[in-house]
């Protein structure tokens, strides 16, 4: 006899496990199902090991330069690659130890092993304990999306990687190619050039960061050539041949010649394939390229089936999928008749972006291009951290904080960030958009003093020729 559930969420990522939180919090009872460990891909072999690395790689870059803040340092600085990985690897083990005590302290049941749905609101879980039955009033697909790999040369895990084998390198890389210029494929570059490597970054399209604003895509790029990477844009990997030795790879460049270029490794990052195959899913949701089709709620079109996080529409970002998922645990109790919920449908056009590399970039809403493309009279303002007392006191003097108006009604289109920190002060601006922000209520705002978010301040003067600092 199957065992019954309000909830049931398949998949334990950033927004499955919170989904899961969230329908337990509202009073229901809920299961996760979980192939390999809690907290998926994001906790376990993304986001936090990732930013664990690269902020052992932060430090080797400021003890290297030590002298700029007036230091001495004796002897050698060394990157122990080895011991950066165990920290990283350590950082990802005590996060899932906690998704694992999250879910008894909210008595979610958990079920390790291959889930499969056997319609709407049934699936069956293959695991250590054999076949179980599961059924549930609601059930939340949260399945994830993994790594794409090139036609012609799949990940090996030796000398062609994808991002799970850059966190964990078998070896040190000395000439690194990374394939795509995406956040995944900025960070391990930025990640390896810090630690010492040789890199060359190879960009389809006409510039790096591709979705940010172009004047972003423009600093960063001259950033990481100042720091000795390699960057083409325009070009394309045509071929790639692998040996014990090394990589050998044909890149185009952006004028049509072919040459070939030899690598101790690769990395490959052009983007991610939605983990919906095998799941059940043919005939109960509506797909496109693999990914679930949702309404602003995360429902399908098969009652009591609901779809969050990466294996539905991007952008793929892990506190999306967790913003989902607590929008979808809150639609799914107000249908059980919670009267005291009130779930908001999910708004694109305010979800951050962010990538962690040296400077880092972050942003939110459209960009200047996007928003003229879209129709809006622009106003739009920058200001340079060379302005900004605290960042020059910082000796982080590198970076930019850009804003878009529409020009009729004050209103907030876009805000795009690169340098220190700008990761931890995009918030402000997205709690803006959120709040259908205007100029005047930006520019009425007291920033701190010294900060660096004093430049989001000056920036909105800037898009209104009132700029002070410059």
């Amino acid at each position: 006899m199957a065992e019954k559930y309000d909830l049931i969420v398949l998949g334990s990522g950033p927004g499955g496990y919170v989904a899961a939180i969230r329908g337990a919090q509202l009073g229901l009872k809920v299961a996760i199902v979980e192939r390999e460990l809690l907290g998926g891909i994001c906790l376990n072999w993304g986001c936090i090991p990732t930013k664990a690395l690269l902020r052992s790689a932060e430090i080797l870059h400021y003890a290297q330069h030590a002298k700029d803040y007036g230091l001495k340092i004796a002897g050698s600085i060394e990157a122990d690659l080895e011991a950066v990985v165990k920290r990283s690897r350590g950082v990802a083990k005590q996060l899932n130890q906690g998704v694992t005590h999250l879910m008894k302290k909210n008595k979610i049941a958990v079920h390790m092993g291959e889930g499969k749905l056997t319609g709407p609101t049934t699936l069956t879980v293959k695991g250590e304990k054999g076949e179980e039955k599961l059924e549930a009033r609601h059930i939340i697909v949260a399945t994830g999306a993994r790594a794409r790999d090139l036609p012609f040369a799949k990940a090996d895990g030796k000398r062609v990687w994808t991002y799970r084998t850059a966190m964990t390198p078998p070896e040190m890389p000395k000439k690194l190619l990374v394939i795509g210029s995406g956040a995944i494929g900025i960070e391990f570059a930025s990640f390896y050039n810090d630690m010492g490597c040789e890199v060359t970054v190879v960009e389809m399209l006409d510039r790096i960061v591709p979705v940010e604003d172009k004047d972003v895509s423009a600093f960063l790029e001259k950033s990481l050539k100042k720091q000795g990477m390699t960057i083409m844009t325009g070009a394309g990997v045509e071929d790639i041949k692998v040996s014990d030795k090394g990589v050998k790879a044909k890149i185009k460049d952006r004028q049509g010649k072919v040459a070939e270029s030899e690598f101790s490794h690769c990395i490959v990052a052009i983007g991610i394939v939605p983990n919906t195959e095998n799941v059940g899913l043919e005939k109960l949701a509506e797909m496109d390229r693999g990914f679930i089709q949702v309404d602003p709620y995360g429902r399908t079109k098969s009652k009591g089936l609901w779809a969050i996080g990466d294996c539905t529409p991007g952008p793929w970002l892990a506190h999306k999928a967790s913003h989902e998922g607590v929008t979808a645990a809150e639609a799914i109790a107000k249908e059980l008749g919670n009267k005291d919920v009130h779930p908001h449908p999910l708004d694109r056009n305010n979800i951050p972006g962010c990538t962690y590399c040296h400077p880092q970039i972050a942003s939110v809403g459209m960009t200047e291009a996007k928003a003229k493309e879209a129709g809006y009279e622009v106003k739009s303002g920058t200001f340079p951290f060379i302005g900004n007392g605290k960042a020059i006191a910082l000796g982080e003097a590198e970076g930019f904080t850009k804003t878009v108006f529409d020009a009729k009604t004050g209103e907030l289109l876009g805000a795009h960030m690169v340098g220190a920190e700008v990761t931890e002060m995009i918030q402000g601006f997205v709690i803006g958009k959120t709040l259908e922000t205007t100029e005047a209520e930006l520019m009425q705002t007291i920033f701190p003093h010294p900060t660096i978010s004093e430049s989001m301040h000056e920036s909105v003067l800037a898009s209104y020729g009132r700029v002070l600092h410059v």
